[in-house]
């Protein structure tokens, strides 16, 4: 079996001993015990990536591995859904994804998720390396974060993409604003992430054997003064080094300083997310060497239209730009 990044269950301290059965049921993997025995003994629940049966007893450190089977019917149809596609030739896709659009199906999401769409556009032609329920898929995006992302159309330029993601030679960047005043120009954030022991759907920063490396850089591009509702809001650009789930949104808030808009980590204040109800994280830009060709190729994708609305209305308590900011945004505004 092929494991996927965000597939992972770490066991920390406070979960060991538990029977599997008993935990998945706890973190909502499984809507009952029984359920979830029925996912083990179907030999659906892998830890270490070995088969376990239901009285297996948990110890700190072991990583599970649940393949959530689809329920009946669900079968991987095309659908017809719109691509917004910036780049395609017979190997690969770069496309910007859309604020709501799961990437790919898993519990709760069985249809209507990029796959299905890649399915309807491309047919037989992607590839396969990431399991037959992840045709194309390199990487991921949160449903509500947008921007570009990567999708193979072959064996060969899926396993030399999830390479180069790998040793890092891929340049992803993120926007994204956050709430208060960030004072340094740059920084860096090296904290290890683990499932929340107070809440398996969340990630947190975790000291346990459970955790994995989570690195993220930012540059400062813009600081706003603080109003009545809100205590300012600093505009960013971060870079990945390791592509943990929710990784920028759970390193922000660790900071202090969370994501404007995000409804699971941030601070969930209507006034003061400027009425977003989705995290203000944009994927805008994508750097890589062609998997194949090995031309060199560059994308820069604006801001979608909810989150440049949100950069308007603060505009007016801007403290001014950072030199980050000024590349940054200039190069925006000339897409």
């Amino acid at each position: 079996m092929i494991d996927y990044p965000g597939r992972h269950i770490g066991v920390g301290p406070e979960d060991a001993g538990k029977r599997i059965d008993v935990f998945l049921g706890e973190i909502g993997k499984a809507a009952s015990r029984s359920a979830a025995a029925r996912l083990v003994e179907g030999g659906n629940v892998f830890v270490d990536g070995v088969p376990v049966r239901k009285r297996h007893v948990l110890a700190e450190g072991e990583q599970i591995t649940v393949d959530m089977p689809p329920p009946e019917g669900c079968d991987l149809v095309p659908e017809d859904i719109p691509l917004d596609i910036r780049f395609e030739d017979e190997h690969m896709i770069v496309l910007s994804k859309q604020a709501g659009l799961v990437v790919h199906p898993a519990y709760g999401n069985w249809t209507g998720t990029l796959v299905h769409a890649l399915l309807a556009h491309c047919g037989g032609d992607l590839g396969t390396m990431q399991g037959e329920d992840r045709p194309g898929i390199v990487h991921r995006l949160d449903k509500d974060t947008t921007g570009l992302m990567m999708v193979a159309k072959t064996d060969v330029a899926q396993v030399a993409l999830s390479e180069a993601i790998k040793i890092r030679a891929i340049d992803r960047r993120y926007l994204s604003l956050v709430h208060g005043y960030i004072a340094p120009d740059s920084g860096l954030i090296d904290a290890p992430l683990a499932r929340d022991p107070r809440d398996r759907m969340r990630m947190a920063v975790v000291e346990s054997p459970s955790a994995r490396q989570a690195v993220t850089t930012f540059n400062v591009l813009e600081r706003f003064m603080a109003g009545k509702d809100d205590d300012g809001y600093t505009l960013v650009e971060c870079k990945l080094y390791t592509g943990r789930t929710h990784q920028i949104r759970v390193h922000m808030a660790y900071t202090h300083h969370p994501v404007v808009g995000d409804q699971m980590y941030g601070r969930r204040k209507p006034k003061a997310d400027r009425g977003l109800t989705r995290q203000f994280l944009h994927a805008y830009r994508l750097a890589l060497d062609h998997p194949v060709t090995g031309e060199h190729l560059e994308f820069t994708d604006p801001l979608p239209s909810d989150l440049a609305r949100v950069l308007d209305e603060i505009a007016p308590e801007s403290m001014g730009r950072t030199a980050a900011g000024d590349e940054v945004l200039q190069a925006l505004t000339d897409v």
